[in-house]
């Protein structure tokens, strides 16, 4: 039924933009910014545009003399229909006035031809027969973001309407909670000081070498953005969710998680345990444990669970897990860069931060200093590019001992369990570090306010 109708394009429109440009060739630059040559459905048109824009891109002018010398240089005069198409063209339209009326049309029609394309694309993943139904519904979600991504342009606005967008966003934290709006809460005022909370459409990576607590630190700030009413989606490629439960159990409950998952606890500690179950099963946490995804799967189930639920805070634990699927050692690189943008185009995108747990190289333990540096990202400096905000964990407890420590430092007590957290980037503020104290029984990071009395201040 359908392959006998014709596919959504008006020749008259199509006509109207090439003949409003031949008659005013500075009105290409009213429609530059949303109308592409592939919008074009009859080719005769889409070669006069890209003529068109061949000769506006070396500021020259634009009229029926200059397109028909352009496309008889690339061999596309007579195609077109020879001089006689341009001049029919130029006698049919009155003003380029209406010229962005006419393009919008185009364009229009190119993605009413976009989704029939989609749709037979999808229609073959159905056919596939695939196991994986998420795999799929994810492929499917793709080609139909790439749609709606390609068709959102951008173009210069007045700051005016910048401040104004601000002041009604502004303005509505009276009326709501403003849980959408404001920052995300990490849990830990010198850090919420220090960065202002985790921002809208951030990319934020946490960094560190192995089982410095990267992980406990990234769950233990979705915990608390949980509590403040936030919604976050967790991407785990390490962990299974048991894994995570357990170690936010143990944390909440403050009861040693070693004993948790053996069932060891006291009477005492069980009661604290089912507190902490109620307590956490009321928590807008969801997490996602497929051990092998990348972007566009995260990307497709971040978007369902927003429609769904609502997403505040994705956090992806951690960056070198991602997969790409070449699985070539040499494209590794390239592959993390991709991984790496895609990521920063996902907050954007959904307007929500990104907290991405990332793994350093080893260069710190080769340094008399081993404190981290934005160089040691591991496998890709676009990492380092993309970011807002990147956050080091340094503990000098695991690479000095205390009886070293103090012929280094003998007037300053060892800084047992204190992890210092550096902000080595930050966009939109100043970098620093913070220390925070690691309570290794609970898995946990605490401020250090919590623990004052209870251990000795570095």
């Amino acid at each position: 039924m359908y392959a006998e109708r014709l596919l959504p394009h008006d020749p008259d429109a199509e006509e109207s933009v090439i003949g409003s440009l031949l008659i005013d060739g500075d009105a290409l630059s009213k429609i530059t910014s949303f109308l592409k040559s592939s919008d074009f459905y009859l080719a005769k048109n889409r070669w006069c545009y890209d003529a068109c824009s061949s000769i506006f891109e070396r500021d020259e002018a634009i009229n029926q003399v200059s397109v028909a010398h352009e496309l008889s240089l690339i061999g596309r005069l007579e195609e077109v229909g020879g001089s006689s198409y341009l001049g029919y063209l130029v006698q049919s339209v009155p003003t380029s006035l209406h010229i962005e009326h006419y393009a919008h049309i185009v364009q229009q029609d190119s993605v009413m031809r976009q989704l029939i394309t989609v749709a037979g694309d999808i229609a073959t993943i159905g056919y596939d027969g695939t196991t994986d139904v998420d795999a799929s519904l994810s492929r499917a979600e793709d080609l139909l973001y790439k749609v709606r991504a390609g068709r959102g342009t951008r173009d210069f606005v007045h700051i005016r309407d910048v401040l104004d967008s601000y002041m009604e966003e502004t303005a509505s934290l009276d009326l709501t909670d403003g849980r959408h709006l404001a920052p995300i809460p990490t849990g830990f005022p010198e850090m919420d000081k220090l960065l202002g909370g985790l921002q809208r459409s951030d990319m934020v990576v946490l960094a560190a070498r192995p089982s410095l607590g990267k992980s406990t630190l990234a769950f233990n700030i979705a915990q608390f953005a949980a509590q403040s009413g936030s919604s976050v989606g967790i991407f785990s490629l390490e962990m299974s969710s048991e894994q995570i439960a357990i170690r936010m159990l143990s944390g909440q409950a403050r009861v040693d998680s070693h004993r948790l998952r053996l069932g060891m606890v006291s009477e005492d500690e069980h009661r604290r345990e089912l507190d902490a179950i109620g307590f956490l099963s009321e928590l807008p946490i969801y997490i996602d444990d497929t051990p092998v995804q990348g972007v566009v799967e995260m990307r497709g189930k971040a978007r369902r669970l927003q429609a769904e639920r609502g997403l505040d805070l994705i956090v992806v634990d951690y960056l070198q897990l991602m997969t790409g699927g070449s699985g070539r050692s040499d494209q590794r690189v390239q592959e993390m860069g991709e991984f790496s943008r895609s990521l920063k185009g996902m907050a954007r995108d959904m307007d929500v931060p990104v907290l991405a747990c990332s793994q350093l190289s080893r260069a710190p333990e080769q340094r008399p200093s081993h404190r981290p540096l934005l160089s040691d990202l591991r496998e890709s400096g676009s990492i380092e590019q993309d970011a807002d905000v990147v956050a080091f964990i340094y503990r000098e407890d695991v690479y000095t001992d205390e009886t070293e420590w103090e012929k280094r430092n003998p007037e300053k007590p060892y800084p047992r369990n204190i992890a210092e957290i550096i902000v080595a980037k930050h966009r939109n503020g100043p970098t620093g570090s913070v220390p925070l104290f690691f309570r290794n029984d609970v898995v946990k990071f605490e401020s250090l306010q919590q623990n004052v009395g209870t251990r000795e201040l570095v």
